[in-house]
């Protein structure tokens, strides 16, 4: 699994915007740290800059209506088989930016990857 292009989450399908949810959950919880090819950069940075992520894809599921266990929303919870994060610093989620690797690129390889699929999103590539 992949971490979509940001850009692309308010136009993702529901497949793959809930497909997004989990991989966000196993990744915030056992699966941190664990080597996967698509994902490995998310491990080069500090874990706040994926929990943000996880709340912007968290915030488009209740918008469609989505139900979302609020546990999620505590930046250090790591889901029930995980210990939480526990950091001495204090922590503004929404202060890390998007992955640097989210970038023109990116965009449009999701955009290939989805079009594999059979999945056409209208979003412009700068």
């Amino acid at each position: 699994m992949r971490l979509w292009h940001e850009d692309l989450i308010r136009v993702l399908p529901r497949p793959q915007l809930l497909g997004q949810h989990r991989e966000c959950c196993a990744l915030r919880g056992g699966g941190w740290g664990k080597k996967h090819a698509t994902v490995n950069y998310v491990f080069n940075y500090h874990p706040l800059k994926l929990v943000r992520y996880h709340i912007l894809i968290m915030e488009e599921m209740k918008n469609r209506g989505y139900n979302v266990d609020s546990l999620w929303e505590n930046p250090a919870y790591r889901g029930k088989q995980t210990d939480s994060w526990d950091w001495a610093e204090a922590y503004d989620v929404m202060s890390h930016a998007r992955y640097d690797e989210h970038d023109d690129a990116y965009m449009k390889e999701c955009l290939d990857n989805l079009a594999e699929k059979g999945i056409i999103l209208e979003v412009g590539v700068k």
